[in-house]
This record gives structure tokens, C-alpha cells and sequence, in this order.
């Protein structure tokens, strides 16, 4: 077993051919996967969160997914503690870490705290959600930005989720985001004591445009309508992470009559395009690989370029 634990990381923005790359890695390897994408957390969203198949994982050991129903709530604290045994019990086994997935706001739990211990009471919570309930987003932002008149930092302002969360956490501590967040930052991450190696996937924007449509029109036809109409039989609209996620939302929309049948599939593709947009700038904010490999129109990633460090 290594004297020094190490984790190693395959990311990137969606379609971009992370699983395939982590597949050949991890076999070459000997290592074990761990999925670090908020969406393969749910039992039954198989067709469009793209989950590794049954095949896949019979080829490698993966872990990180069906971990609850889609009516459950899973948080990166939560993951952050399922990571935590997962990476012991296969470095136990004298067995490489694959982390893998697209997700930044989980992958950042890898390397910076995910909790300061700042404790949110009933009171905050609800008056938070009134909040929300009567204004909306804009109405969350505008009291933050009240609380917070130094800035907001690099808070997404498009998540009502997010927004909601650093809102209760100024009412809780009486303190701005931007001090909220240098005080967060000295909390130390629970993986220190691993040496992290790290690697991004990337694509030129007209190959990763025609990945994606294929992508989406394969998920259609192999029953992603049909998949959802399961979906909401499990309490899928009471999670508003899940039902949000892209190409379950855009099926959501033609279900309730808001989306003509001929558009779904375009509509996926638009919302999966700005999707990976948005994951590319958080990539290039917030993400600082050690190896970063580009692949060319049509091409697949060589794992030669990851190596194992010894």
C-alpha cells in the first residue's frame, strides 16, 4: 500500500468523454471509481444523467451512485462524509482512487472544508423560505445584498438554492458573505492529508456541440420520456435538485403541455450546451489541474497522458 494515501481526478464539463477516459484508466490501473456527479447520487435517473451502464460497471468497481430515491435530498456535506469511508475503505484495499465527474461544487469538497459548523436554526430557515415564497429569487438576492454590501464573492446568483443557504448563513452568523467565506477557507478540508493529483478533459466547443447531440438524441430514443413518467411515480417534483436537472426538466415541460413534442429534443440540447458553458467557467475559475489534455474533433483522450505517480 502507498505510504501516502493519494486521490486521483478526471473532470470535466458534460459529454466530454470523462467516462470512457476513467474506464480505461481505472482498468489499467487496478483502481476503483468514485463518482463525484450530484446527479448519479439517485436510483432510477439512469438515461439522463448519463450513468455508466451495468456492463461499465462490471468492468470496474464504481461507487458514488444509487445511493438514494430521487425524493431524497443529498448534499455535499452528506457526500463529503460517504467520500471520506469510500476513500479509506479502497486505499485499505491497496487500490488506486479514481474521483470522477463534472460536478464542481462537489468536486471543491475534495480540497477545500464543505462546514465551518455554523448551525442554521428552524426560526432562520423559515423565515428564508417565506422570503422565497413571497419575492422570489430577486428578492432573496436583494436582502443578501443588504447583508453583504462588500460583494457577493463568486456566489452563483442564477441558484435560488445557493442563494437561499448564504442568506440563512448571514441571518445565523451576522456576518457578510465575503467574511463568511475567508473564515470557511481557514477551516481545514478533510482530505489534507491526501496527495491529490488531478486531471481536466476538454474539447474544442463544435466537438463538444456534436457529442452533445448525439448524446441527446440516444437518451430519447432509449426512453427518456418514459423513464421520467417512472421517475415522477418516485416523488421525483418533490426533489427541486432532480427535477431541475437537464433533460428531466425539458420532459417535465412537454409532460404538463408547456413544450411541443417536436422541440424536446432541440430544447435539450440547448439547455445541455449551456450547461457545459457554465461548467467551463467554473473549470477555469475554480479548478487548477495538474494535467490538462485536449482532444481533437472526433478523438478520444490517451490515458498515457495521466500516469500513475509513483
Amino acid at each position: 500500500m502507498e505510504d501516502v494515501p493519494r486521490i486521483y481526478f478526471v473532470a470535466g464539463v458534460t459529454a466530454v468523454g470523462k467516462t470512457a477516459f476513467s474506464l480505461d484508466w481505472a482498468e489499467r490501473e487496478g483502481a476503483e471509481v468514485l463518482s463525484c456527479d450530484a446527479l448519479l447520487f439517485y436510483r432510477g435517473m439512469d438515461l439522463g444523467t448519463a450513468k455508466p451502464t451495468k456492463l461499465e460497471r462490471e468492468r470496474v468497481p464504481h461507487h458514488g451512485i444509487d445511493l438514494c430515491e430521487p425524493v431524497d435530498s443529498f448534499d455535499v456535506a452528506r457526500y463529503v462524509d460517504y467520500a471520506k469511508s469510500k476513500v479509506k475503505e479502497i486505499h485499505e484495499r491497496g487500490r488506486p482512487v479514481i474521483v470522477v465527474g463534472g460536478s464542481g461544487f462537489y468536486l471543491k469538497g475534495f480540497f477545500e472544508p464543505v462546514s465551518d459548523g455554523l448551525v442554521i436554526s428552524e426560526a432562520i430557515r423559515e423565515k428564508v423560505e417565506l422570503l422565497e415564497r413571497e419575492q422570489g429569487l430577486k428578492g432573496l438576492l436583494c436582502q443578501l445584498r443588504e447583508n453583504s454590501p462588500g460583494g457577493l464573492g463568486d456566489l452563483d446568483l442564477m441558484n435560488p438554492r445557493r442563494v437561499a443557504r448564504a442568506l440563512e448563513r448571514c441571518f445565523a452568523s451576522g456576518d457578510s458573505v465575503t467574511v463568511l467565506k475567508k473564515r470557511f477557507l481557514e477551516v481545514p478540508s478533510p482530505f489534507d492529508r491526501y496527495i491529490r493529483h488531478s486531471c481536466l478533459l476538454e474539447r474544442e466547443s463544435s466537438d463538444l456541440e456534436k457529442r452533445i447531440r448525439l448524446r441527446s438524441a440516444a437518451i430519447l430514443s432509449s426512453g427518456l420520456v418514459e423513464e421520467t413518467e417512472r421517475l415522477l411515480e418516485r416523488g421525483l417534483r418533490e426533489n427541486p435538485t432532480a427535477c431541475r436537472a437537464v433533460g428531466y426538466r425539458e420532459v417535465l415541460a412537454m409532460l404538463d403541455g408547456n413544450l411541443p413534442k417536436d422541440q424536446l429534443l432541440e430544447t435539450i440540447v440547448r439547455s445541455t450546451l449551456q450547461l457545459a458553458a457554465k461548467q467551463r467557467k467554473w473549470f477555469r475559475n475554480q479548478f487548477h489541474p495538474d494535467v490538462r489534455l485536449v482532444a481533437g474533433a472526433g478523438d478520444s483522450f490517451s490515458i498515457n497522458d495521466f500516469p500513475l505517480t509513483p
